[in-house]
């Protein structure tokens, strides 16, 4: 039995929510969204209580021209704004955010459910990305020498310019660091951005957008817009320069298609079935730990958590029962502090999902470690912690995202084996493997097909490397986010080349055969001497 939170008598339905999330708050936030005055409402509920918690106006297909509209004019003079004076701007968005997190921690919790370490990791994330390309955006963006066509003679310079409005659409699992950290790369590039946070969570992505602009953010560079995709979603794509998505797999299949027909690039981060692998010489107890914090924190509502455990089996028994023991000591529940390990899932689409996972394995011959079941008496959207074994093939979860607190353990005879297994999805987002010894993890991992790989860690150390690229491989996504990539897919690329006294045509005078036996000539001297 997952522990309970034993200081909540009543159930989550009498949480109030925190001090900082006013009426006032709520309605200076709603208003940063742009739609019409008279517009639809739609109204969200708190995942904790099930009661209702934002009241939102709808955008619609016209409000996102006008959006657009005013983006365009606004990234003018932002694409002109020296690099300095948005590396200013950002930095100082940095400091408000770590200044303020207990607000941003508040409304995390109360619109998607985690526990407050969770989306505390999100303001960390805002801090690293935040930091990172406000002090190496020059860096990326400046204009660069390049090796000319002929050497001494041609003058070639690489140049950087923004694509323009940018739209980028964030899901709901990680409210801040989804609708934040893309936006960041994206305006430090000079462009505009129009974007369409998941209504559940829109709150946190408005406060993110209305810091941005407390730092100084010009007006109109950064917009949004709330409705369904299926309403919005194709002014969003009709006058974007360039999507920046991250969601499903079969949403971003589309946005591909319709990108490409647009001729426009798209960076897609998608599902995943994650892997993990424990090698035979890991340390069990460190194992053990990683796996359950490599599978169940945000309530596993998280693209690169793990839902796929492969253990050596001579250590399988040791270890099924330290990560077992640990799982089942989790507390469970609801509460505005850092008290709680494991926290609710934010909708009750994602709770089907989950309960029908685990009730088809059950079904059909899988045995329950622990947990197993659904809380509603903790609150309408808790589910324990689920570690399942005997899980086969015919099962919805062997090869399906459950995208919960849900992961299934197997055992492998040797490494070949593991990594075969680890690699049989049509997924490629991020894997682990645990080695008491670095290399020989480090080398296993280089095996897996995946976006990211963590040695000796779940997630985290990958993710957190922003000088380094993150996204998929396969149905997991096309494109990264991070480092120089993470920046420079929302720029155009532009050579100038300047050609001084001769090129390559012959000079005055001089006959086609004897120029090009002089041209010839000097490239076999470039190979000999060296030259790239």
């Amino acid at each position: 039995m997952v522990t309970d939170h034993a200081s909540r008598p009543k159930g989550t339905r009498s949480l109030g929510l925190p001090a900082s999330i006013t009426p006032a708050l709520l309605k200076q936030l709603t208003a940063r969204v742009s739609a019409a005055p008279d517009a639809a409402r739609v109204t969200t509920n708190a995942p904790y209580t099930g009661l209702p918690l934002a009241d939102f106006p709808v955008s619609t297909p016209e409000d996102v021209e006008a959006a657009f509209g005013r983006a365009r004019i606004a990234q003018k003079s932002w694409a002109a704004t020296p690099i300095a004076e948005r590396k200013r701007i950002l930095l100082r968005y940095h400091d408000l955010v770590l200044a303020r997190q207990d607000e941003a921690l508040d409304l995390m919790q109360a619109e998607n459910g985690k526990t407050r370490r969770d989306a505390y990791l999100e303001v960390v994330d805002i801090g690293i990305v935040s930091r990172y390309y406000a002090r190496n955006a020059d860096k990326y963006l400046s204009p660069k020498r390049r090796r000319g066509a002929i050497p001494l003679l041609t003058h070639t310079t690489e140049l950087r310019h923004p694509k323009g409005v940018v739209t980028v659409i964030s899901p709901w699992n990680y409210p801040l660091s989804m609708a934040a950290s893309d936006t960041i790369a994206a305006l430090m590039a000079g462009n505009a951005v129009v974007q369409k946070p998941d209504t559940q969570t829109a709150l946190t992505a408005l406060w993110s957008m209305n810091l941005m602009y407390e730092a100084g953010l010009p007006a109109d560079v950064w917009q949004m817009v709330i409705g369904r995709g299926s309403s919005i979603g194709g002014a969003l794509m009709d006058n974007a320069n360039y999507m920046m998505f991250t969601g499903s797999t079969a949403t971003g299949r589309q946005i591909a298609s319709d990108a490409g027909k647009r001729l426009i690039g798209a960076s897609l981060e998608l599902g995943g079935k994650n892997a993990m692998i424990v090698l035979d010489d890991a340390d069990i107890d460190k194992a053990a730990e990683g796996a359950v914090n490599a599978c169940f924190p945000s309530a596993g509502q998280l693209c690169v958590s793990i839902e796929r455990l492969y253990v050596a089996e001579s250590i399988r028994d040791k270890f099924v029962a330290a990560f077992v023991a640990r799982t089942k000591k989790l507390k469970i529940g609801a509460a505005y502090d850092y008290s709680i390990d494991v926290g609710s899932l934010t909708t009750p689409s994602q709770l089907t999902t989950v309960t029908e996972h685990v009730a088809d394995a059950v079904s059909k011959g899988a045995t329950v470690l622990a947990g197993g079941k659904a809380r509603p008496d903790l609150g309408p959207l808790f589910h324990e912690p689920t570690i399942l074994t005997d899980v086969t093939p015919d099962m919805t979860v062997y090869d399906h995202e459950t995208f919960g607190p849900v992961v299934s353990i197997y055992s492998y005879r040797d490494v070949d084996e593991a990594v075969t297994r680890a690699n049989a999805t049509a997924y490629g987002l991020n894997a682990s493997v645990w080695s008491g010894n670095g290399a020989r993890g480090r080398a296993v991992a280089a095996r897996l097909h995946a976006g990211t790989v963590n040695v000796n860690e779940a997630f985290a150390a990958a993710w957190g490397s922003i000088d380094a690229p993150m996204g998929g491989m396969g149905d997991s996504g096309l494109g990264r986010r991070h480092g120089a990539e993470g920046i420079l897919k929302y720029t155009e690329a532009q050579t100038v080349a300047h050609q001084r006294l001769q090129g390559f045509y012959p000079p005055g005078g001089m006959s086609p055969e004897t120029w090009a036996d002089l041209l010839t000539g000097a490239l076999k001297v470039m190979k000999a001497v060296g030259m790239r």
